[in-house]
């Protein structure tokens, strides 16, 4: 989970008052061009200009005090309205990639609040990707980025990879489906879920979230997934690499932090640098980044808009 820009009003001049305005700022000019005619006059003039002068020299202290408003400011719209995340793996490939930074809005999914009756807050759409904590107490304080794909009383079911929400099949173009060998290969209790209970109870396990193993028989109904009130089910768009609410389960509210608005630089990374975590590691990615950045940034994909 913004300073309002300036506003300027205009006042109402009659023609009269046009005139006179006129007049005086004509006058005021005329004034300012007479140049003194004597030496104690000028005398004058140059200490009230060096006067002027001493005045409008900005002290240290308040140069120091300028910059901290200024990240002071930064700061807060930073932490409590933007924040910048990276992506680290290809679970929504091909929406975002590995190496995409995104400028996530903290404030519209965010609950409504009576202090700030300006800004314009909504609830989560189906289709939204969302940036949310991982609901799982094994793994806190950990940032996920998916789409949802059904909010409070939705049912869900998968057909060899397809989503039918509320028995409609959904038409997903920007989803990945299983297809062919290899790691893309359907797997009966990921591709029809909720389906194989047995398969998914052992892939929670393995995913770190036995809580979800112990719970999800309780949130089906005839073959579907019942989103309960004040939840959202979230889904990878790359659903064959994706570890996905389909094994750790529903998205509460609270958890949600933003949805991202548009990636504002692309770098291609490897698909395991999310695993080099040591000292000489991250020296040589940064020092790749510097070396590397025209060459490898992905131009195409800067100011995409993420959708």
């Amino acid at each position: 989970m913004g300073a309002l820009p300036a506003v300027r009003f205009a006042a109402k001049t009659s023609f009269g008052d046009t005139l006179s305005t006129a007049s005086k700022l004509s006058a005021e000019t005329q004034l300012t061009d007479i140049a003194p005619t004597t030496p104690d006059q000028k005398i004058a003039v140059d200490a009230a200009s060096e006067q002027s002068g001493h005045e409008d020299h900005e002290t240290a202290l308040e140069s120091l005090a300028s910059i901290a408003t200024v990240l002071a400011v930064g700061l807060f719209v930073m932490t409590f309205i933007f924040q910048n995340f990276e992506i680290p793996s290809g679970s929504m490939e091909k929406t975002l990639l590995i190496g995409d930074h995104v400028l996530v809005d903290r404030v519209s999914l965010a609950p409504p609040t009576l202090l700030a009756p300006f800004v314009h807050y909504r609830a989560v759409h189906r289709g939204d990707i969302i940036v949310f904590l991982k609901p799982n107490p094994e793994t806190p304080d950990l940032y996920l980025v998916k789409r949802c794909i059904g909010v409070a009383g939705d049912h869900i079911h998968l057909e060899h990879g397809v989503v039918y929400l509320n028995g409609v099949a959904q038409n997903e173009p920007y989803a990945q489906m299983p297809h062919g060998d290899g790691k893309y290969a359907y797997i009966p209790y990921r591709d029809d879920f909720p389906s194989d209970l047995p398969g998914i109870e052992q892939a929670s396990m393995e995913n770190n979230a036995p809580l979800w193993a112990v719970d999800i028989s309780k949130y089906i109904v005839n073959g579907d997934l019942v989103v309960p009130p004040g939840n959202v089910f979230a889904m990878g768009d790359n659903r064959t690499q994706s570890l996905d609410g389909r094994f750790w389960g529903f998205v509460p509210q609270e958890n949600i932090v933003g949805r991202p608005m548009f990636i504002y630089w692309s770098f291609m990374t490897d698909e395991d640098q999310m695993n080099k975590t040591s000292f000489s590691e991250r020296i040589a990615f940064m020092e790749r980044i510097v070396t590397h950045f025209f060459s490898d940034t992905r131009w195409n994909r800067t100011f995409r808009v993420v959708r």
